[in-house]
């Protein structure tokens, strides 16, 4: 329903809620969801000459009141606007529209919700939109409280933008429940797959109630933690962490102020004695990183070069770490936190970073090469590193010959917005590139049941999201059992809260073993986390043992067992 166009400038947010309350009078209450509404994935990072149709066609917008011009007293343009009713904190809300712009070539645009009984507003979803196209905003939001009236609008800081226009706007809400089952319908489809054991005589004849045992040995998902020295010769820690993790960082020891802290002086001791660790005992590492563009973690010694002295150095730096590491690493992140500081581009051009990604391709071809920063699902409000801005900078480094290959997302959160995360995975998995969440933690100061909570949330929703290749904690053990924002476990290595939620999961995660009996079809049929199994199969006095692999795929595994010969994958 339309209601009459207002243009609402307040003097302050009474006003503006007044006035807003009073176009509540008998209008109707926010539609719950229907029953069995799947989330809808698709996303789209290219602007288009028309919008697509609404996502559920509409959602509940399709009975919310709109004010066709709206004004708030922050700073920014403002346009159409919904007015929603009746909206719980316990809803997951899921938000979409297409947006073109007038004025400017292009400009960031935010959504943002307000709810009128607190004056609180939130930014919900943000994009990088045109004048010439239309740009596909995603986002989303679950409320703090309850909220019996709320504004959707849209904002822009560009001050030449003279309108915003909106289409196909959807707005749906998703119960819990429902929520929590969109995500185990997704593990299901990419994370474990089904398997059918078919057992035979010698004959080739079926057997029927021949017994299957499965144990899987390796996990195929790389789940992790950062790591410091403090792991060095410390057995406790050492095998606390090998009893959990596949994967691992280093949080310090690679970084260029750690190698060469004084020109020509460089020392890999620290690292040379972590990736031992790691290697001999199978667990993969990210190489973070070669560069850091923030210039407080820049060596000192480099930022007093110049151009052509830095450029020297720079080399150095790449052929250095990749020449001493090559195929040591399966990852590397190039430039770290570039959506935010320029420190290498400010100083040798616009092309420096293209140069960096193509030494390093040269150095260690095996290595996925990364960018990696904050932010970009953290917070909406952070327009230097929204996921619109993390895919521009990518189009522009592809334009100067990189060719990319992963997305780091670091994931330093505080209380994490899980429906926005959720959107900005969904746009930038339309890219096609691995992306792994980096340095997962929760801010310290929300006290350690909090941090429980919403990493438990964080990490539930990257291991469902089909994009999502990878997740590395940020909890290193630094010196007196402290770490950066969280930690795992205390002095003693018994868990904290935190520490309880990483143990809940990896054990939910993975197929420790499976036993039955084969049916009349001489077949017995389960579903499997991916990674290495062994496999038993006993019928009277014949046993057949062998190993198999589960790798990501629609198809059912079949595997023929022939008793008194070998295992047939």
């Amino acid at each position: 329903m339309e209601a009459a166009a207002a243009s609402l400038l307040p003097p302050a947010w009474k006003v503006l809620i007044l006035v807003l309350l009073l176009l509540t009078a008998g209008s109707l209450s926010l539609r719950a969801s229907a029953d069995g509404v799947r989330y809808d994935y698709r996303a789209y990072t290219e602007c288009k000459p028309n919008p697509e149709p609404a996502l559920y066609n509409g959602g509940v917008l399709r009975w919310a009141s709109k004010i066709t011009d709206f004004r708030t007293e922050d700073e920014g343009n403002y346009s159409p606007a919904f007015v929603l009713y009746n909206m719980s904190a316990a809803i997951a809300y899921s938000f979409s529209c297409w947006v073109k712009i007038e004025g400017p070539a292009s400009a960031y645009v935010k959504a943002k919700i307000l709810t009128l009984e607190n004056a609180a507003s939130q930014c919900i979803g943000n994009a990088l939109v045109r004048n010439d196209c239309w740009s596909f905003l995603k986002g989303g939001f679950a409320l703090n409280s309850s909220s019996q009236t709320s504004v959707l609008y849209f904002q822009t800081a560009s001050p030449n933008a003279s309108m915003i226009s909106i289409r196909s706007a959807s707005l749906q809400p998703f119960s819990p429940d429902e929520w929590n089952q969109h995500r185990q319908d997704r593990i299901q489809l990419i994370r474990k797959r089904f398997v059918n054991v078919h057992v035979s005589n010698s004959n080739g004849s079926r057997v029927v109630g021949a017994k299957v045992a499965v144990h899987q040995i390796t996990r195929d998902f790389p789940f992790g933690s950062a790591i410091s020295k403090n792991i060095i010769g410390n057995k406790p820690y050492q095998d606390w962490f090998t009893k959990r993790f596949n994967a691992a960082v280093f949080e310090n020891e690679l970084k260029w102020y750690a190698t060469e802290p004084s020109p020509g002086k460089e020392d890999y001791t620290y690292a040379d004695q972590l990736l031992q660790f790691v290697q001999s005992n199978d667990v993969m590492a990210r190489g973070h990183n070669i560069f850091w563009e923030d210039p407080r973690y820049t060596p000192a010694w480099v930022k007093n070069l110049t151009g052509p002295q830095l450029r020297t150095a720079v080399a150095a730096r790449i052929e250095s770490l990749l020449s001493r590491y090559k195929g040591d690493f399966v990852h590397w992140d190039v430039s770290n936190e570039m959506l935010h500081f320029d420190f290498y581009e400010d100083r040798l051009g616009s092309n420096a970073t293209a140069e960096f990604f193509a030494t390093a391709k040269r150095a260690d071809p095996l290595a996925t090469l990364f960018l990696n920063d904050f932010n970009v699902v953290e917070a909406c409000d952070d327009l230097s590193s929204s996921a619109d801005a993390y895919v521009a900078q990518l189009r522009r480094l592809a334009d100067g010959g990189v060719t990319f290959e992963g997305i780091g997302l670091e994931g330093h959160f505080g209380k994490p917005n899980i429906p926005y995360v959720r959107a900005v995975l969904d746009k930038l998995g339309t890219l096609r590139l691995p992306v792994w969440l980096t340095e997962v933690d929760i801010g310290s100061s929300l006290g350690q049941r909090a941090q429980a909570e919403y990493l438990e949330e964080v990490l539930r929703e990257g291991f469902a999201h089909p994009a999502v290749d990878g997740i590395v904690l940020w909890t290193a053990m630094g010196a007196n059992a402290t770490c950066y924002q969280m930690c795992l476990t205390d002095a003693n290595f018994t868990n904290l809260p935190a520490g309880d939620v990483v143990d809940r999961l990896l054990e939910e995660w993975q197929t420790r073993e499976v036993v039955g009996d084969t049916n009349d079809r001489g077949s017995f049929n389960f579903s499997a986390f991916l990674g290495e199994y062994k496999l038993v199969v006993t019928y009277q006095n014949l046993t057949s043992e062998g190993t198999f692999s589960l790798a990501r795929s629609d198809d059912t595994k079949h595997i023929n067992v022939r008793l008194a010969g070998p295992v047939v994958v």
